[in-house]
């Protein structure tokens, strides 16, 4: 039995569609929405997108043996010739999510659902290596977060899966409750509110109202919402949700976390108390904000019924993302790669990060400017300078329009701070640096490419990765 398989009663149970040749149909595993990845009996779903329009490869599709193709509605008469099963909608994004819902409803699967304005995707690792000491796991890859990369991260999930762990992210309204609704968690949890995509969302209640359908969604199938407490907006909004888990460092909550003390490279060790269960551990992880996703990713595996054993056995497995805060350890210096995003909080975070790190004096922070901040760029990146003054940072160099700002404002003798107004003149700079005994942390948005200023740093001399 094709237990995992689209049968033609599940196309017919798409929303608006009307099929065509359906005899010719045989029931299909795969579903893509990439032309060059057909495979024989495979179903093809023509999506728009910002650059191609899917329906300009559903001939080829079809030259590839696609068992079926689904497409918007208005497309039917550019396919007289085709021979496949056609499906045809009024929306093809709507009718891929469908084809996610049932597929997931076809896995005997619990789902989690994460988002927030950030640490989701560190939470999500984090889980997934935890979880993966009891269950079968499928997770989230790369960046598929959004309203096209949810449904495929569960149309791609084997028929072994036990939990899939889906990462909800958004930059647009109603795309959270969009990926939601095919998700249909089983568990879903926010990481916290923060000032992630205010160019969208105005500001912090903004943001929530948009990712709060997350467990909403879950609380409509009868889930599981786990809330932080230690969030403001999450804490004060929790009251809507019956079936919840609390947790969080300060006040009373029902899985406690405290910060023991750090190591010399500022790894966190952690103890975590739920009901008659207390966990102590050294994260392998730099930073306060992995601290809280740690706690946050064992919430969710306690309420999922990991015991001690098992979550002390994963969590030395646990291993940093590639650009956000990983170690590149040389002889005589730290260089941390955080490149990958930034945003006030995670700004924050990496000062916090440097401060916490007692294996070297000389602290060194190269930064480039937050994006997706709208309106209140200017005045979110000025809002660091108190931050940076009371570090101990000894070194602040920055690129960008907005990061100019924030080192006008940077206004201590204690701090040797320069700007840069072009990529050269920092690449230069930091190649006749001498960077020993010295921790060097490098970050700013993905536009900024702040990646190639590390490749700098690093190749200065030879380099192993921790």
């Amino acid at each position: 039995m094709n237990k995992l398989g689209i049968t033609l009663e599940d196309l017919f149970n798409l929303s608006t569609s009307v099929i065509y040749n359906p005899d010719v149909y045989n029931t299909s595993n795969n579903i893509s929405i990439d032309s060059r990845t057909i495979k024989k009996n495979s179903i093809y779903v023509a999506l728009k997108g910002e650059i191609f329009d899917g329906h300009s490869f559903v001939k080829e599709a079809v030259k590839k043996h696609a068992n079926a193709v689904i497409i918007n509605e208005n497309k039917l008469n550019e396919f007289d010739s085709v021979n496949s099963t056609i499906v045809t909608v009024n929306n093809t994004l709507k009718a891929y999510g469908e084809l996610a819902t049932i597929r997931k409803n076809k896995l005997d699967a619990k789902v989690i659902s994460i988002t927030g304005s950030a640490g989701k995707t560190s939470t999500k690792e984090i889980l997934s290596v935890l979880l993966s000491e009891k269950y079968k796991v499928h997770k989230t890859s790369a960046n598929n977060n959004n309203h096209v990369g949810v449904p495929l991260t569960i149309l791609s999930a084997p028929k072994s899966t036990e939990v899939l762990v889906l990462e909800h992210g958004t930059n647009h309204f109603n795309e959270t409750e969009f990926t939601a609704g095919i998700a249909e968690p089983d568990i879903a949890l926010i990481t916290n509110i923060g000032d992630s995509h205010l160019e969208f969302f105005v500001n912090r209640e903004g943001v929530y109202n948009e990712k709060s359908a997350l467990l909403l969604a879950a609380q409509k199938n009868k889930g599981t919402v786990l809330i932080n407490y230690d969030d403001p907006i999450l804490k004060k909004n929790s009251g809507k949700f019956l079936n919840k888990v609390t947790y969080g460092f300060k006040g009373k909550v029902d899985i406690k976390g405290k910060i023991l003390g750090l190591s010399a490279e500022g790894k966190s060790e952690i103890r975590i108390e739920y009901k008659n269960i207390k966990i102590t551990v050294v994260i392998p992880l730099l930073g306060e904000a992995n601290a809280k996703n740690y706690l946050a990713a064992c919430s969710i595996a306690l309420a999922l019924g990991l015991t001690k054993k098992q979550i002390l056995n994963a969590s030395p497995k646990i291993k940093s993302i590639k650009g956000r805060l990983e170690i590149y350890n040389q002889k005589d210096k730290m260089i941390i790669d955080d490149t990958y995003n930034s945003s006030p909080d995670s700004m924050k975070n990496a000062v916090s990060v440097l401060n916490n790190i007692s294996k070297y004096k000389r602290k060194i922070l190269i930064a480039g400017d937050m994006f997706e901040l709208g309106k209140q760029s200017k005045l979110l990146h000025e809002s660091l300078s108190a931050e940076l003054m009371k570090s101990k940072i000894t070194d602040f160099y920055t690129i960008g329009k907005m990061m100019k700002h924030l080192s006008v404002k940077v206004s201590s003798k204690r701090i040797n701070k320069k700007h840069f107004f072009t990529r050269e003149s920092l690449a230069g700079f930091l190649t006749k640096q001498d960077f020993s005994k010295s921790v060097i942390l490098v970050k700013g948005s993905r536009g900024m490419k702040m990646e190639d200023f590390l490749k700098t740093i690093i190749n200065q001399k030879p380099v192993r990765l921790q």
